[in-house]
């Protein structure tokens, strides 16, 4: 049995936080994906505030999709970190809107739930990201094209000046 070091165990701990995040999102997808009337609501104030009146199925539908790929990503150990980096985005995106838009902290008058779970989930996916940071060169190494050069730069130590 291997020893239980602190690397290893923080990538233990990414097991409960990517589950969580990804019960968060996936949770809501039920409301966003069937054009539940709460969901409705809120892409419509955010589609209006934003100028694209009429568009909310479009936002609607598409920021559900993100959220169903960032869920799978970030149970995936392998692609765990670019899970989790998409769920930092989607997570601030959302905390943006509710504290930026006429949205508010507490869209559906029930005590800011909506506001707190996304809030819960940008600290578990930032967890992820702090623990999986390492292997951020590794896994940039894999994309096509621009990959091997990009992850040539992140390996880079800095010079001392």
């Amino acid at each position: 049995m291997r020893a239980l070091t602190a690397d290893r165990l923080l990538r233990l701990l990414t097991w409960p936080a990517a589950l969580f995040v990804a019960c968060i999102l996936l949770w809501y997808e039920k409301y966003k994906m069937t054009g539940h009337p709460g969901s409705t609501f809120l892409f419509t104030v955010l589609t209006d505030w934003l100028g694209f009146h009429g568009h909310e199925k479009f936002m609607r539908i598409g920021v559900g999709s993100a959220e169903i790929i960032t869920s799978i990503l970030i149970v995936i150990p392998a692609t765990r970190l670019l899970g989790a980096l998409g769920a930092v985005a989607l997570m601030s995106g959302a905390i943006f809107f509710h504290l930026a838009s006429p949205l508010g902290i507490d869209p559906y008058h029930d005590g800011g739930g909506l506001f707190t779970e996304a809030c819960e989930s940008l600290a578990a996916a930032l967890f992820i990201v702090f623990a999986l940071w390492a292997d951020l060169p590794h896994l940039a190494g894999r994309v096509p094209f621009v990959g091997r050069a990009l992850s040539g730069l992140l390996r880079r130590t800095p010079t001392p000046v």
